[in-house]
């Protein structure tokens, strides 16, 4: 699943980073799994459906208006840290893999099956050290996604030896999915991540 070899998906990327982006700072990341379907695999941009992508970004957009749980989630924790404005000053979102991945007409993460897996770290290797190239802050760094996502990165960043910590926060979808009644204390756990990173990486 690769969005950017559409042109109306590059167009909005270079918006969105034009809007937020246009500088030399250098950033806390945060590192998601893969795109799924509805997000980033749609819009280019990770953990931003088409409608926060229009509604809380102000880039509009031709594709269907349908929130994803994921971005619903994450544009909760960026308005509650003081909005998309404020938030992408400090943080990069990004994923272990900028591709994504289906089977069977779903959505599937790239440690789902070991062969996948295996395929992809020599790429997942060399975009990794393109996107810290970018201007990550390398004291702390947050790994979305708890389980075998933190699993993964952890061995990775043990081999690159690119992030002195990283934070594991639980995924999004989890969250939306199986805890969304207690959804405002994961908000806080978020930003106490974030507020954290931010603390170790600037100090």
């Amino acid at each position: 699943m690769n969005p950017f070899k559409k042109p109306e998906v590059m167009g909005l990327v270079e918006q969105f980073f034009l809007k937020y982006f246009s500088d030399h700072n250098s950033r806390s990341f945060l590192f998601g799994i893969n795109p799924g379907r509805h997000g980033a695999g749609i819009t280019g941009i990770s953990f931003t459906d088409p409608v926060n992508l229009e509604e809380k970004c102000g880039i509009k957009n031709d594709f269907d208006k349908k929130h994803e749980l994921s971005s619903l989630f994450i544009y909760q924790v960026i308005e509650a840290y003081g909005g998309p404005e404020k938030f992408y000053k400090s943080f990069f979102v990004t994923a272990i893999s900028p591709l994504g991945f289906t089977k069977n007409g779903i959505n599937i993460n790239y440690y789902d099956e070991k062969p996948l897996q295996q395929s992809l770290e020599p790429f997942i290797n060399e975009t990794m050290l393109k996107q810290v190239a970018l201007g990550a802050r390398r004291k702390c760094a947050i790994c979305i996604g708890g389980g075998k996502n933190y699993k993964f990165m952890k061995q990775l960043n043990d081999s690159l030896k690119i992030f002195e910590e990283i934070i594991p926060l639980d995924h999004p979808r989890f969250i939306m999915q199986y805890r969304r009644k207690v959804v405002g204390e994961y908000v806080k756990k978020y930003l106490d991540a974030l507020n954290y990173c931010e603390s170790q990486n600037l100090s």
